[in-house]
């Protein structure tokens, strides 16, 4: 029957809206080295040099004291670190083998006066007998106490720092690998040890989504579920990120959670106004994939209203009302007002665009003009060459 030949063509021809999934920010740990430096006369010495020479990989770092004699390096990876204070261009003190932790570490302090007084000490015979600990001998004992629980406190949570480092490359290398299965295990076991990094639950959660997207029934349910609740803790540790809302919200869509999936793009949206385009179009796209064509249509529409630029999104709402098509009475495809101009516009904006081919079938089958070329924003205006347009048969 030739009445539905036509639409039975364009439902080959469409595709569901892909969803646009922002990729979560990167795992890194720094950390901040900070301390004094005081000079033979007991005062700060302003204007030291500070070299921070990491020693497990090549890198060196350089910061001044100020008028306090105080340093501070923020931001540092973390690793173990050689630091060097010189003072006139000479070196006059220096710390090996300090392994930086993740955030702040214990202030290193550098008194000139205390470790020249130590060096005349040593030179006239009282350094430490053969077999005993070298110590600070300008430390009291209740100093000495503090220090070594301040070192074993470092210690203890530089092992934890690397246990999280290498629990998240663990899972990260898996997730990249798509190896989920492991990813989630070893994101699991670093978020134990990290309950308040986001970054950690936002892999966690990407590596259970994708987990379920390679199972089906209950298997499925249950990844989708964990992942939702993953990301629910990340946009609960770092609720400004509008990445996670958006994300968040294409977990809660494949869990099926449309209102709350909604609530989350509406908020990445308000985040960020300059990508909010991009967010109504997910929008549009999760109506799109559960069936709500009407809805789907508004959302492209404010996607377009946002980002008068965004090809795809015109693309998308042809599409949406390509599905209200109807015939008339010689059986021809009669499309809604608006259909043709958003595919148009797309072929204008995207004239090599992956569904330029399919904007043209489109048209040509609604019987409308298909443009072959097209002006370049800001090109100059002139008349259109007789040939730059053609008429579907």
């Amino acid at each position: 029957m030739f009445a539905q030949s036509p639409i039975t063509s364009f439902r080959r021809l469409a595709a569901l809206a892909p969803l646009f999934l922002f990729a979560a920010a990167a795992f890194a740990q720094t950390s901040n080295i900070q301390g004094d430096v005081k000079g033979l006369d007991g005062k700060p010495v302003q204007g030291a040099q500070i070299k921070l020479d990491r020693t497990d990989i090549k890198q060196s770092f350089n910061v001044k004291t100020d008028k306090n004699g105080h340093f501070l390096y923020a931001n540092l990876p973390t690793g173990m670190y050689t630091i060097t204070v010189v003072v006139a261009g000479k070196e006059v003190a220096q710390v090996t083998g300090m392994r930086s932790r993740q955030g702040d570490n214990p202030p290193v302090v550098f008194d000139l006066a205390k470790q020249a007084e130590a060096a005349a000490a040593a030179a006239a015979g009282a350094g430490p007998a053969p077999g005993e600990a070298k110590q600070d001998v300008s430390m009291t004992k209740e100093q000495r106490a503090e220090y070594e629980k301040k070192l074993k406190e470092q210690e203890a949570a530089m092992a934890k720092d690397k246990a999280l480092q290498d629990a998240f490359n663990a899972g990260m290398e898996a997730k990249n690998a798509k190896n989920y299965t492991v990813a989630v295990e070893n994101f699991e076991k670093a978020s134990t040890m990290a309950p308040t990094q986001h970054v950690v639950w936002a892999q966690l959660a990407e590596s259970y989504i994708s987990l379920g997207d390679s199972k089906n029934g209950a298997e499925q349910q249950a990844s989708f579920e964990k992942g939702v609740a993953a990301y629910a803790k990340a946009v609960e540790i770092k609720v400004d990120d509008p990445n996670y809302h958006n994300n968040y919200a294409l977990a809660l869509a494949k869990d099926k959670k449309m209102d709350l999936a909604q609530a989350e793009l509406t908020k990445a949206a308000q985040l960020d106004p300059p990508q909010a385009g991009k967010y109504y179009y997910n929008l549009g796209a999760v109506y799109v994939n559960t069936q709500q064509n009407d809805a789907a249509e508004g959302a492209f529409k404010k996607a377009i209203e946002l980002d008068p630029n965004y090809a795809d999104a015109y693309y998308q709402q042809a599409l949406v009302l390509m599905n209200k098509v109807s015939l008339d009475k010689d059986g021809k495809m009669v499309a809604p007002p608006g259909t043709t101009e958003a595919l148009q516009k797309y072929l204008a904006l995207k004239p090599d665009g992956a569904n330029a081919e399919g904007a043209k079938a489109i048209l040509e089958q609604l019987g409308s003009t298909v443009q072959t070329s097209f002006e370049r924003p800001g090109a100059a205006k002139g008349k259109q060459p007789a040939n730059n347009q053609k008429k579907s048969k």
